[in-house]
């Protein structure tokens, strides 16, 4: 929240109408999302001449109130209501947050309007110790009939920005957006007083800094302070940015945070002696902070300490033991720039987010930092009767080297499409306050400290240039279509493409979510890598991010289910994660029920482990991969020990296959899961086509027998050996066990096909070598062959 009544301190915008400077801001780069006016219609100031108690209640009064124009009777149940107050009353029309106010009717006695509490006007925050406190108090000065929220100083502008996370930096205080209202307005800053009169007594209190998570820390000390009530303005202020007064050094340290975006902390001095060390917390070292809750710290948190124990949670909150309170008459001020990134990670563990943690995490100049306390003085010493004790004592290892650009016209005018001259470039950067120089059409340009989001680059030089410039000062042209087509390419064609064909084999694509719970993330886990936690997770079944694909489409298996949809085949597509956010794009299908069904002649091909592992072979093949693969039997977790496998491809796990653990899903489901990003690495020569034989095929029939634990494959590798190059083809076509074939043993079929491009074969030669197929299975593979 900005209130444009304080950036009039810094910049002449009385004659510019609010609405249209929140326009041209936003036409420039910050977004102003709403305008918000405190100007309510049949809102008057009042005074109770006459309050007596309701006959019908034991808590309401009916009281009779001078609005001006007339006496006018409202029923009110504030506990502070009497006789002589003047108060806020809102008259029958007036609309407020809660809804418009009317003539109405209570318990039997007539009423009129509603005497107010500011947080009824949706001013301030509505708090139990304002509910308590009742209406609005005004002082009897108050003129009766006139507009209270101008007599309270609250008739301001406030512009609520929703800004990038780049402007978050310098846009959230007030003298950034002052310097962003000067651009767009060409007018110049003007920064507010830094000047006191301090005492010849020099800062007695010594610091030390042990950590290099503290790159910048002033230290001041100002004495004889009286704790009071906030001046009348710096109440106002701090209430339109949603703060609440709490008394005049307290409230100081909030206002230059709001004025400077730089935080500040006070310490009572007489509760912290003559030192302050800076340094990590050790493991288990508690403390007691504000809100008078217990932390206990680790080396990852920063404090400030009073040479032995620590005395406040650096850049977050503030120990009970060093705190400002009535009592407090001699203060230390911090003003310092602690590591962003420690500052995020503490606040958040302790789910201490403040204003101020806020300010930290998104980085502070070192500019700012030394006037905010400079600022803080001056202000103590003005309201609080302050007397500022000589000398600063200052660390400072920040990186005070100008950032430097060098851009020119024409660079301006490529990246951004339009036509800029030099002097039209030189007014945005004066308009900037950017200091430059000039050499030829290149401008090298100095970046003041203030704008910590714009880097010495050429990119973000044009971004301001342009900006200031005017957006609406580009010009819409159609754009040149180049002849040739658009189209995808690298990974994301590979993705598309073989979506289509996935699409193809009568699957359907989902899109699931990419957090899982703990118990998720524990199945189909086969890699053994790092699991990435949250660390602040949503809920407990969105904690991890995902490795597999699986558990999530299961989920919409149950989803369709629950709806009438017992077939399900679903495919997927998506990146998985793991040690440290290292991407891995899988692929992954889920099949329950039928495959197809056709109902004309009530056919029906059932899901199961050779209608998954088919289609596991057409996604190979379509890499190329044809003959380079095996299914390996495995023994899985989550996977039914008697139907999964592992795809190998050139001996390097790609996958796996199979129905799921009847312990995990006591339904039938198959799934399947490979590694896109594995597929693609394997090298795949350019497809060969060869012309069709003219000649005709031989085709034999072989069956051997087998111990049960021997693989087809092992028999099938040996018959392509002895097979010669005669041999085209060698495919299962049965296996059986049962009579005949004794109870360790089954029988498996191969038809065997034989071609020769340049002639017809014979008889002979194929039972020659169908022959030595026979033997060497035998010998080789300790099968026989059955007869």
């Amino acid at each position: 929240m900005i209130s444009m009544n304080w950036v009039k301190d810094y910049v002449n915008i009385d004659d510019v109408d609010l609405k249209d400077l929140a326009l041209k801001v936003t036409k420039a780069g910050v977004n102003v999302e709403k305008v918000i006016t405190n100007n309510l219609k049949n809102l008057v100031i009042g005074e109770v001449v006459e309050c007596v108690m309701h006959p019908d209640s034991d808590h309401l009064h009916v009281c009779k109130v001078n609005v001006g124009k007339e006496i006018i009777q409202i029923v009110c149940g504030a506990p502070n209501v009497r006789t002589g107050l003047k108060v806020i009353v809102a008259l029958p029309g007036c609309v407020l947050p809660d809804g418009e106010i009317k003539r109405g009717v209570i318990r039997g006695q007539e009423s009129n309007g509603m005497l107010c509490a500011l947080y009824e006007l949706g001013i301030v925050e509505k708090t139990e110790e304002l509910y308590k406190k009742g209406i609005e108090e005004l002082d009897s000065d108050a003129k009766v009939g006139e507009d209270p929220i101008k007599y309270l100083g609250l008739d301001d502008t406030i512009y609520d920005l929703d800004l990038n996370p780049n402007r978050m930096i310098d846009c959230t205080n007030h003298i950034g957006f002052a310097y962003e209202v000067a651009s767009v307005l060409g007018r110049k800053v003007n920064m507010p007083s830094l000047e006191t009169n301090p005492v010849t007594d020099i800062v007695s209190t010594d610091l030390d800094i042990e950590t290099e998570n503290c790159t910048m820390y002033n230290l001041k000390e100002v004495r004889n302070l009286k704790v009071g009530p906030s001046p009348k303005f710096m109440v106002e202020r701090l209430e339109a940015a949603g703060m609440r007064s709490i008394n005049n050094i307290v409230d100081i340290s909030n206002y230059v945070m709001l004025e400077y975006g730089q935080p500040l902390h006070f310490f009572d001095k007489d509760k912290v002696g003559d030192q302050i060390l800076v340094r990590m917390a050790e493991n288990g070292e508690k403390l007691t902070v504000l809100d008078k809750s217990e932390l206990e710290l680790t080396t990852d948190d920063i404090v400030i300490t009073d040479g032995n124990k620590p005395i406040c949670l650096a850049g977050v909150m503030g120990g009970l033991n060093s705190g400002v309170d009535e009592n407090t008459t001699n203060i230390i001020i911090e003003s310092a720039i602690f590591e962003s990134m420690h500052i995020r990670h503490t606040s958040l563990k302790f789910n201490l987010r403040s204003e101020a943690s806020l300010r930290y995490e998104k980085g502070l100049n070192s500019d700012y930092c030394e006037q905010a306390i400079e600022r803080a003085c001056h202000l103590l010493e003005k309201y609080a009767g302050g007397e500022v004790l000589t000398g600063t004592i200052c660390h400072d290892t920040t990186d005070r080297s100008e950032k430097v650009a060098k851009v020119k016209v024409s660079d301006v005018n490529k990246f951004l499409g339009i036509n800029m001259t030099l002097e039209n470039c030189l007014e945005s950067l004066n308009k900037l306050g950017f200091k430059y120089t000039v050499d030829g059409e290149e401008m090298t340009v100095t970046i003041p400290a203030r704008r910590l989001d714009v880097e010495a680059n050429k990119a973000d030089l044009i971004e301001e240039i342009g900006r200031l410039y005017g957006y609406d000062n580009i010009k819409a042209e159609l754009p040149v279509i180049p002849d040739k087509k658009g189209e995808y390419v690298g990974s994301v064609k590979v993705r598309k493409q073989l979506s289509k064909r996935l699409r193809a084999l009568g699957l359907n694509e989902t899109r699931t979510y990419l957090l899982q719970s703990e118990e998720e993330s524990k199945l189909f886990n086969y890699d053994f890598k790092e699991k990435i936690k949250l660390l602040k997770p949503m809920s407990s079944d969105k904690e991890y991010v995902r490795q597999s694909l699986i558990p999530a489409n299961l989920k919409v298996v149950d989803y369709n289910n629950a709806r009438g949809v017992k077939d399900v085949c679903i495919y997927e597509i998506a990146n998985t994660y793991y040690d440290e956010m290292t991407e891995e794009t899988k692929i992954c299908v889920v099949m329950k029920g039928n495959y197809l069904i056709n109902n004309w002649n009530q056919t029906k091909i059932k899901c199961d482990f050779y209608v998954i592992k088919g289609i596991c072979e057409d996604i190979l093949n379509y890499f190329g991969l044809k003959n380079r693969y095996e299914f390996a039997v495995a023994e899985l977790n989550d996977m039914h020990p008697g139907m999964s496998a592992e795809v190998i491809v050139n001996n390097i796990k790609v996958g796996f296959i199979g129905r799921v653990h009847p312990s995990v899903r006591k339904d039938e489901v198959y799934v399947l899961e490979l590694s896109l990003n594995k597929l693609m690495d394997f090298n795949v020569k350019s497809i060969k086509h060869k012309e069709p034989s003219i000649y005709p095929s031989i085709s034999k029939d072989l069956s051997f027998v087998m111990k049960k634990d021997v693989e087809s494959k092992i028999i099938k590798s040996q018959i392509k050996k002895s097979g010669t190059r005669l041999l085209t083809n060698v495919s299962e076509f049965d296996v059986y066990i049962g009579e005949n074939v004794k109870d360790d043993e089954k029988s498996i079929a191969y038809n065997l096909t034989f071609n020769d491009p340049t002639r017809t074969l014979n008889d002979n030669e194929i039972n020659e070598i169908i022959d030595r197929i026979v033997k060497d299975v035998e010998e080789k593979c300790n099968a026989t062959l059955r007869r």
